[in-house]
């Protein structure tokens, strides 16, 4: 039998991106954000309304940089999403991670989070249904020590993700099975 439950964000796991920016004085500026996807091969979106500080720096500097947080830094990757930009703006300082310029992008490269995605600004979709910053993804890093060869190895990433239901964070780890492989024992 099926409960029925209160109306939220119910997918799960949602990711725990963290969308960074310079702000006007050139110091970092980190939000997070659950609500984001690839849109296409190559391109980001994210859910991210006027009201956010990031979105004004993407617009300002036509670049952002997406990481993907790690279990090791939950408390800054949750820090990054209960303080605004807004009101705080050295949060970034205060968080104690470093940060590097990205090569390709006019945005900081977060040292600490172990696979970023470095981006340029496309548009800003602002409809009834929601609205969104949409990216190209010019250049993507992982540092040496989630690599196996030349792959990223996922559970060395150490990724969490957001749970809706309970407002947690779980760690993403423990490969199940192969994509595009297992399933075809099915096919008829």
């Amino acid at each position: 039998m099926r409960k029925k439950l209160d109306l939220t964000e119910g997918i799960f796991p949602m990711p725990v991106l963290m969308v960074a920016t310079y702000n006007e004085d050139g110091s970092v500026n980190v939000m997070n954000a659950a609500w984001g996807t690839m849109q296409k091969r190559g391109n980001v979106a994210l859910n991210l309304s006027e009201a956010h500080k990031t979105l004004k720096n993407i617009k300002a500097r036509g670049a952002f940089t997406v990481s993907i947080a790690d279990a090791t830094h939950v408390t800054e990757a949750d820090y990054f999403g209960v303080e605004s930009g807004n009101k705080a703006p050295d949060k970034f300082a205060n968080s104690g991670l470093t940060a590097s310029r990205s090569e390709f992008v006019d945005a900081p490269v977060i040292n600490e989070f172990p696979l970023c995605l470095e981006c340029t600004f496309i548009e800003y979709q602002d409809g009834a249904y929601g609205c969104g910053v949409i990216g190209k993804v010019v250049n993507v890093t992982a540092d040496e020590s989630v690599m196996d060869g030349d792959r990223v190895d996922m559970d060395r990433v150490n990724a969490i993700a957001f749970d809706p239901y309970t407002h947690g964070y779980y760690k993403v780890s423990g490969r199940v099975g192969e994509a595009f492989k297992d399933g075809l024992k099915l096919k008829k």
